[in-house]
């Protein structure tokens, strides 16, 4: 057998004595494999952590630096809207949108829901009138004055014209009866026959103003369709203010009755003129099925009904000495305050309604 190594020739996987020894790279193992603490990663989620919570702090800074900006902005026009015009703009239209959505949702899904609607705001308005008037020491009573206001609103809709005067007769004998009794048995009410005269001449008056006059949008919601009429004619009215007190505030400095509103100007007039026929000729098309031109008729006639009804109790407060009927509606002043321009522009509105349909 023989032997192909020899002394001189090296073995596969031996080394050459004197021969340099191959380098052969460190394994570097993961931290989680060789147990050593990664503090470089660990340092740079904390410190991506810490950038990202700065970030989201400065854009909340940043943010409620805006908020509180725009807060100011709008508080500075807020009060010198209220400088001009003794009223909280934002309070006002809070509580505007809330009205109208009760308005909207009680005519259009359930005519008696209205009902109720109505007979709050007559029974409210005419107390504020009644307790107005006792503060000028004219003494019109309230219990019957209310109750007769509120007993109008249902028995106008259930037996239309007739109930309508039936209850208003009615009303006007209970008021005269309680102010007859109180000036017979209770001592501090009497004040002379002349003084009672005038007494149920206010008393009588308040029935015509408030209950009378709020019975026609009874009349008209008793209508067949007479729901969309009634709407119609509280978004006209509504225009028409609306109108008025932009155009009044952006450019009024022409006074249009200065011894009876001296903020109302005719640049206001012709704002809520412009309002009138617009919201009239679009309501008359899109939501009555009339006529473009009967639009206008509609939008010139509200315009004198609405503007007529706030001057006469513009007349009655400074009669009074009162800015308002009273502070029941933030914003607003009183129920009156908001039913001034209504009322008589509901019973124009049926008049429209009679003739043209």
């Amino acid at each position: 057998m023989t032997d192909d190594s020899s002394p001189g020739t090296p073995t596969p996987g031996a080394s050459t004595p004197g021969a340099p020894q191959p380098v052969v790279p460190p394994v570097v193992l993961p931290p989680e494999a060789s147990g050593a603490p990664d503090l470089h990663g660990r340092r740079g989620k904390a410190r991506s952590r810490e950038e990202f919570r700065a970030q989201v702090l400065a854009t909340r800074a940043d943010f409620e630096r805006q908020v509180q900006a725009r807060k100011a902005q709008l508080d500075a026009t807020n009060e010198r809207i209220a400088e001009r015009t003794g009223r909280n703009l934002i309070l006002a239209i809070v509580i505007g949108l809330a009205v109208g959505a009760l308005v909207l949702v009680s005519l259009i899904f359930i005519k008696e829901l209205f009902l109720v609607f109505g007979m709050a705001m007559a029974g409210f308005a005419s107390f504020e009138l009644a307790q107005a008037f006792r503060g000028s020491g004219r003494r019109v009573p309230r219990i019957p004055t209310v109750v007769a206001a509120v007993g109008i609103v249902p028995a106008t809709f259930f037996l239309h014209a007739g109930g309508m005067l039936v209850a208003l007769s009615a009303g006007i004998v209970l008021i005269v009866v309680w102010r007859l009794v109180e000036e017979l048995f209770v001592p501090a009410s009497r004040h002379g026959a002349r003084a009672l005269g005038r007494d149920l001449l206010w008393s009588v008056f308040v029935q015509l103003y408030v209950s009378l006059l709020a019975s026609f949008v009874i009349l008209l919601l008793a209508e067949p369709g007479g729901e969309w009429w009634v709407l119609a004619f509280l978004i006209l009215v509504v225009s028409v203010d609306t109108g008025a007190y932009v155009s009044g505030l952006s450019w009024g400095k022409h006074p249009m009755a200065p011894t009876i509103s001296p903020k109302k100007t005719w640049e206001g007039f012709a704002g809520a003129a412009a309002a009138a026929i617009i919201a009239g000729v679009l309501l008359s098309v899109f939501m009555l099925g009339e006529v473009w031109w009967f639009g206008i008729v509609f939008g010139v006639v509200l315009l004198l009904t609405a503007t007529a009804g706030d001057l006469a109790e513009s007349l009655i407060k400074r009669d009074l000495g009162i800015k308002d009927m009273s502070s029941w509606l933030p914003g607003h002043g009183g129920f009156l305050d908001r039913l001034d321009s209504i009322l008589p522009s509901a019973a124009a509105t049926y008049v429209l309604f009679l003739i043209f349909r």
